[in-house]
C-alpha cells in the first residue's frame, strides 16, 4: 500500500494548493446584522488561519433574498463585493487560502426574517417562522441555477480560492433530492437521477461560470438523518453521477437535516435550554414540546460519519473530504490512511483555534471540545465556544 500523505504538508485541490490537508469547515458565524462583511467576520476567520488551517470556509452566502437562512446572511450582491475581497485580502496575507460555501436555503429559510416567501419542492410548512414555503415552479429553480453562476462569478471578482456548493441539509437542492421532502411528478421528481438534476445542473452552471479560476466543491449529505430521507445508497449513487459529470474538484461528506434533525450532523448532547432561549415565547413553548423529537440527543463518538464515508470513498476516485467529530491527531491520520484526501474541523476549532498548529508541532495530540453543542445557539449572538467565551459579541 502507498503510504499516506502527511497531512500538514501542502496538497492540491483543483487548481490551488493547500498548505495542508485540514479545512475549516462552514459555520454560521453569526456576526453580520447588515447582511455585509463586519470586522468580526474577518477576525473569527483569521483565528483559524493563523491557527494553522489550510483552507477557512466563509459560510453561508446566499444566492438571492429568498435563499437567505436569515435576514443576517450575507446574500451575493455587488454592495457585499467590496467587503468580501477586504475579507479574502486580508484573510490571504496569513498564508490561508478562502473558500466560501454558495447555497439556497429553500424551505430552510426563516421567511419572516427575510421578508420573503421561502421557497421548496413541495409546499410545507417552516415552524421557526411560523410560514408556509412555496412550491417551486420551473421559473422558479432556473432562476436559481443562474443565480449560483451569477453568485459564484462575484465570488472570483471578491478572491475567494473555492467555492463550495451546499447541496447539503435539505437546503433547497438537497429537500430536492430527498424522497422525504420531493414527492413531485413533474421531471424533478420521482426517481433519483430526476430528483437529482436539480444539483446536477447548478453544479454544471457553476462550473462553466467560473471555468478553471477556482476549486468547486459540493457538501452532500451521506444520510438525512430522518425516515424517508435520502440514506446512503442513493448517496453513493449520487456521488458518482457528480463523478461522471467532472464539474467538481472534490466532496465534503456530511449528514442530518436542518429542516428535520439538526443532531444528526452534530452528536452530542442536545442544547434545548440554550436554544429554547433564543425563540419568541410563544414558539418557546411549542419548541420544548417537540424538542426531543426535533433535536435528539445522539450519542457523540470520533468522526461518526467515517463508515458511511468509506463507502462512498470505495465508489469514486475523486477526492474527498471527511467531516464530523474529527477532534484527534489520529482520526486525522486515519483518514488519510483510509484515502481521504482532506478533514474538515468545526466545533474543535471554535474551542482552540490554533489548534492545526499544535497538533502539527506536536504541542498537542486532541482537542478539548466537550461537544456539549452550547455553541449551536450562539449563531444569533456570534457564533463561538461559550464555555470560553459566555457573553455575546458586540459587533462594532
Amino acid at each position: 500500500m502507498d503510504t499516506p500523505p502527511d497531512p500538514f504538508t501542502p496538497a492540491r485541490l483543483g487548481p490551488v494548493t493547500l498548505r495542508n490537508r485540514i479545512i475549516k469547515a462552514a459555520t454560521f458565524e453569526g456576526v453580520m446584522p447588515h447582511a455585509l462583511v463586519t470586522d468580526e467576520l474577518i477576525d473569527y476567520h483569521r483565528r483559524v488561519s493563523i491557527g494553522g488551517v489550510g483552507m477557512t470556509t466563509v459560510a453561508y452566502l446566499a444566492v438571492s433574498p429568498d435563499g437567505r437562512t436569515n435576514a443576517e446572511c450575507i446574500w451575493l450582491r455587488p454592495e457585499a463585493s467590496v467587503g468580501l475581497r477586504r475579507l479574502t485580502d486580508e484573510l490571504h496575507a496569513t498564508g490561508v487560502k478562502v473558500a466560501g460555501q454558495l447555497g439556497h436555503a429553500g424551505p430552510v429559510a426563516n421567511a419572516k426574517s427575510n421578508g420573503v416567501v421561502a421557497l421548496g419542492p413541495m409546499r410545507s410548512f417552516n415552524p421557526l417562522s411560523m410560514r408556509r414555503t412555496r412550491a417551486c415552479d420551473e421559473t422558479d429553480i432556473r432562476r436559481v441555477i443562474r443565480d449560483h453562476a451569477r453568485g459564484a462569478r462575484l465570488m472570483i471578482d471578491a478572491g475567494f480560492d473555492s467555492i463550495e456548493i451546499h447541496l447539503a441539509h435539505n437546503y433547497l437542492i438537497s429537500s430536492f433530492l430527498s424522497p422525504r421532502f420531493n414527492k413531485r411528478d413533474d421531471v424533478w421528481g420521482g426517481s433519483l437521477e430526476a430528483r437529482a438534476r436539480f444539483a446536477r445542473e447548478t453544479v454544471r452552471a457553476v462550473r462553466d461560470a467560473v471555468g478553471t479560476e477556482v476549486a468547486v466543491t459540493a457538501k452532500i449529505s451521506l444520510d438525512d438523518g430522518v425516515p424517508g430521507g435520502l440514506k446512503a445508497p442513493e448517496s453513493i449513487e449520487f456521488a458518482q453521477m457528480l463523478e461522471a459529470d467532472g464539474c467538481l474538484d472534490a466532496l465534503e461528506l456530511t449528514g442530518g437535516s436542518s429542516l428535520a434533525n439538526p443532531m444528526y450532523l452534530f452528536r452530542g448532547d442536545a442544547p434545548h435550554k440554550e436554544f429554547g432561549a433564543t425563540l419568541p415565547p410563544l414558539q418557546r413553548l411549542g419548541f420544548r414540546v417537540l424538542a426531543d423529537r426535533f433535536m435528539p440527543s445522539i450519542p457523540f463518538s470520533e468522526a461518526y460519519f467515517a463508515e458511511k464515508a468509506r463507502a462512498v470513498r470505495a465508489a469514486v476516485d475523486m477526492p474527498l473530504v471527511l467531516l464530523g467529530g474529527i477532534n484527534e491527531l489520529s482520526t486525522i491520520q486515519q483518514a488519510m490512511a483510509d484515502g481521504f484526501d482532506f478533514v474538515a474541523m468545526g466545533r474543535a476549532l471554535l474551542r482552540e483555534p490554533d489548534l492545526v498548529a499544535r497538533l502539527a508541532s506536536g504541542e498537542a495530540d486532541g482537542g478539548i471540545c466537550i461537544h456539549c453543542n452550547r455553541c449551536m445557539p450562539s449563531i444569533y449572538s456570534g457564533t463561538r465556544c461559550v464555555l470560553i467565551d459566555p457573553d455575546p459579541i458586540v459587533v462594532r
